[in-house]
């Protein structure tokens, strides 16, 4: 079994011409703790995904209102620096409005680097430490580096065992992740195998295994009973129905993202984030008054 570091409490877009770096996502079509978030804001509660997401979206959520309080909300995807591309804005807003966040990694990134002077055991320390050092940023409490190796990870039943492990052990009312189903984007971009197979893998784990007292007996062994995701919002996805305005957390977005030093070396990646951003805002269909200029947008599900 890999390795499992921090323990979390149990209790709580469309194609960018910008250039990527290796193994960052493309907007496809889209410390503790934080101040208040801006008086200006809505609140975005997960449940109620009340940034102009679709008609049928809005109507369900307000048909089905969420229970009040902090969510607890894990954050799975498959490297360092993954959740700091794709969808730190929303985590800083999360932060800022109460929730519980925690980061889960799959993979150590110890093939992130091409400098031959660098071992993997020294890349796995840096980028572990630069991931504390962008979740201290953010206000995300824990993170949960499961250990696989970069570049390897499969979305077979040993992984989805330690997935379906993590979340009995976050027990997350809600979980973001990255859309499997992207391989392309655009004639320039190819998405990681990674990202790809740990999108795939939190979606089995989350449905039906976490949740089924059947699956993984051996679980059971460990005292880690089944639970249900409750909400999922998947990231990069090619066909969003949820915008979150995060015009307020663009700066400590990227304020995380340099964080991963090994990984930007001189390339600032202001500007090319920036334009994402603004794209995937301007790509809500139903904008809400007010709504600030920048956005990132995810496919949403409320699990029954």
């Amino acid at each position: 079994m890999p390795d499992v570091d921090a323990s979390a409490p149990a209790a709580p877009t469309a194609t960018s011409t910008a250039p990527s770096p290796p193994d960052a996502f493309p907007e496809t079509a889209s410390g503790t703790g934080g101040a208040a978030a801006p008086a200006a804001q809505p609140v975005s509660q997960p449940s109620a995904a009340v940034d102009a997401e679709s008609a049928t979206t809005a109507a369900e959520a307000a048909a089905s209102p969420p229970e009040p309080g902090p969510k607890r909300i894990a954050i799975v995807f498959a490297h360092p620096d993954d959740a700091e591309f794709i969808c730190a804005g929303t985590v800083a807003r999360w932060v800022a409005e109460g929730h519980h966040v925690t980061y889960v990694l799959l993979t150590n990134g110890d093939k992130g680097s091409s400098d031959p002077s660098v071992t993997p055991e020294q890349l796995v320390a840096t980028r572990a430490a630069e991931q504390r050092a962008a979740c201290k940023i953010l206000g995300v409490r824990d993170v949960v580096f499961v250990g696989f190796s970069d570049a390897m990870l499969v979305a077979d039943l040993d992984t989805r065992r330690e997935v379906v492990r993590v979340i009995r052990r976050l027990k997350p009312d809600v979980v973001v992740c990255g859309d499997p189903t992207i391989r392309w984007v655009g004639q320039d971009y190819l998405n990681h195998p990674d990202h790809r197979a740990a999108g795939e893998v939190t979606l089995d784990a989350i449905y039906p295994a976490a949740r089924d007292r059947m699956t993984f007996p051996e679980l059971l062994a460990e005292g880690l009973e089944p639970h249900k995701v409750a909400e999922v919002y998947l990231s990069g996805a090619k066909e969003p129905d949820v915008w979150i305005d995060t015009t307020p957390y663009l700066d400590k977005k990227l304020a995380a993202l340099r964080a991963h030093a090994s990984q930007l070396g001189d390339w600032d990646p202001e500007e090319m984030v920036r334009q994402w951003a603004r794209e995937t805002a301007a790509r809500n269909p139903n904008p809400p008054e007010g709504a600030g200029e920048y956005a990132e947008a995810f496919k949403y599900f409320k699990l029954d």
